[in-house]
């Protein structure tokens, strides 16, 4: 067996950690960032609730805000209580296009599951969340959650 000589002194070359440290940010960030799907555009103050039932699946849900417009945008909209669906301000007579359009983006199996989550502002006249009631029966939107605030005992 020929006999292998190291020549003169050999240094460890240096470990390249800028790559896992990039690594890390990006897991860090991955994992602790919430994606947002809609800005909420009105200020909603949930009434308190005696009751919770928590959403399965939150993909099948479509969300209705109802409630005075935030500071940005009282300028153009005035105060009184909006219908905000998705990222606009709508009318209740959008209602039906807004849940044709949430039923079309979901698969065939899971349409059946929908469910419309109402936001509303404690302070909101009853008649606009009779109105949007009235115009998901219309859609055969029959599913519907509204929000609260859980009240501590």
């Amino acid at each position: 067996m020929a006999n292998f000589k190291r020549s003169g002194k050999k240094e460890m070359p240096e470990i390249g950690t800028s790559s896992d440290i990039v690594f890390m940010f990006l897991f860090f960030f991955m994992v602790t960032t919430q994606m947002r799907e809609n800005e909420v555009k009105v200020k909603v103050s949930l009434p308190e609730a005696t009751e919770i039932a928590k959403l399965e699946r939150k993909d099948l849900a479509s969300y209705i805000n109802v409630g005075p417009p935030t500071i940005n945008y009282q300028s153009k909209y005035g105060t009184d209580a909006q219908i905000q669906l998705n990222d606009d301000f709508k009318s209740v007579d959008d209602i039906r296009d807004f849940i044709a359009a949430e039923r079309d983006a979901m698969s065939e199996a899971d349409r059946q599951y929908m469910t419309v989550h109402i936001k509303a502002d404690q302070d909101v006249r009853m008649g606009i969340i009779t109105d949007i009631k009235q115009e998901l029966r219309r859609c055969s939107a029959l599913k519907i959650m509204y929000g609260a605030r859980k009240v501590e005992k």
